[in-house]
């Protein structure tokens, strides 16, 4: 077995309630003032302002910035920079889904190492860590508030550029269930499949290790088990409970074993036509595994059985057949589009998505290659 490595932050609380002891710890840190990054949608509902309150029980004072988009961009990080500068702050607080987290990872990252967050594309280009970022999640499906990707929209070239950086995993991160009742059925059903992909692919990846094994199959195991309940029941606590847990062993899967074909795809929708990017992953997923099927079957069959599917003895390759059915069902039963054209997706863009997406693919690690004939024919038959 070759070397490996694993990447994680300092310190991950989770669990009910846990919000407010993470905010007390951090007046033993020594920081003066925190830029809290976050969405509009946070902000009017009030979170930050409550967070920014905890932080000043705490002795740390607080600067809210809502800049955060959806996918966030070049723009977003910049303004949010500005906002850091001008208030002096000497640490971040991310507070949202994997877009705030993003946001203020680049953020972070360029305050501490200068120039441009399009400077950092790539893996490992920083010199030196970013500001200390505490990530506070209120969702459950990205695990940006653990990992060392961050996901930026370059604007000007309509495409998503991925930063794989040690230098922007968090300090410390936050996953407190009840920070996640108030979620929409649809945001809970994309970013569990985001999660769900996540750990499939993680799974399926040529890095893969026991450590990462045992992660990602646990995460595919919960989130079969709990996801419907988290969407037909937002406030179910120990379902959101569960879902956290899912998302976070996901995301200690794929941190370390990297990500394949659904992800590079999925970059290239959310940045060609802004579509949310839990969605594009679950739409995307079994067509990508029914491709990988022909070289890692007996990993699709551990997949299928940690959904709870029944295996006989069977080939494996009906056993894999098995597996991308319990994925289409599940994605079904929350709510996810049968297909791209739903989400507004153009035929005529496909060699265009296909090109870019096997450029984002380089540094991935999905188990079998790919021509741009290949992928142009995933997009298709995800249509």
């Amino acid at each position: 077995m070759a070397q490996s490595a694993f990447f994680i932050p300092a310190v991950n609380l989770m669990g009910e309630g846990c919000l407010a002891t993470a905010v007390q710890s951090l007046g033993g840190y020594g920081y003066r003032r925190a830029l809290i990054v976050t969405d509009s949608w946070l902000e009017k509902a009030g979170v930050a302002a409550r967070v920014a309150g905890l932080l000043a029980q705490a002795g740390i004072g607080a600067e809210i910035f809502a800049g955060a988009q959806a996918n966030p961009t070049i723009g977003n990080v910049e303004a949010g920079l500005a906002q850091l500068r001008a208030a002096d702050c000497d640490c971040v607080v991310s507070l949202g889904g994997g877009s705030p987290h993003d946001c203020a990872k680049g953020i972070a990252l360029v305050a501490a190492n200068g120039g441009s967050i399009a400077d950092y594309e790539g893996v490992d280009r920083s010199a030196k860590p970013q500001l200390p970022l505490i990530a506070i999640n209120t969702t459950a499906g990205t695990a940006s508030e653990m990992t060392r990707f961050c996901i930026i929209t370059d604007e000007a070239r309509h495409i998503k550029m991925a930063i794989v950086d040690r230098h922007v995993t968090p300090l410390l991160s936050v996953n407190d269930p009840l920070l996640m009742l108030a979620k929409p059925p649809a945001l809970t059903a994309a970013t569990g499949m985001d999660a769900l992909t996540h750990a499939v692919e993680a799974y399926v990846s040529i890095a893969a290790t026991p450590i990462t094994d045992a992660c990602a199959l646990k995460a595919v195991t919960m989130i079969a088990a709990n996801l419907r309940q988290a969407v037909a029941d937002g406030q179910n606590v120990g379902a959101r409970e569960a879902m956290a847990y899912a998302q976070f062993l996901a995301g200690m899967a794929f941190n370390n074993a990297s990500l394949g074909y659904v992800h590079a795809m999925a970059h290239q929708l959310g940045g060609f036509y802004n579509l949310p990017h839990g969605v594009c992953n679950a739409v995307l997923l079994p067509h990508v595994e029914a491709f990988n099927a022909a070289v890692v079957p007996e990993r699709l069959a551990d997949v299928a059985a940690a959904m709870g599917v029944a295996l006989d003895h069977a080939g494996t390759a009906e056993n894999a057949a098995r597996c991308l059915d319990a994925i289409r069902r599940l994605a079904a039963d929350v709510g996810i589009p049968k297909g791209l054209l739903e989400l507004g997706v153009k035929e005529t863009d496909i060699p265009t998505l296909a090109a870019n997406a096997l450029k984002d693919a380089c540094g991935l690690t999905n188990p079998r290659r790919a021509d741009q004939a290949d992928i142009e024919g995933i997009f298709r038959a995800a249509l």
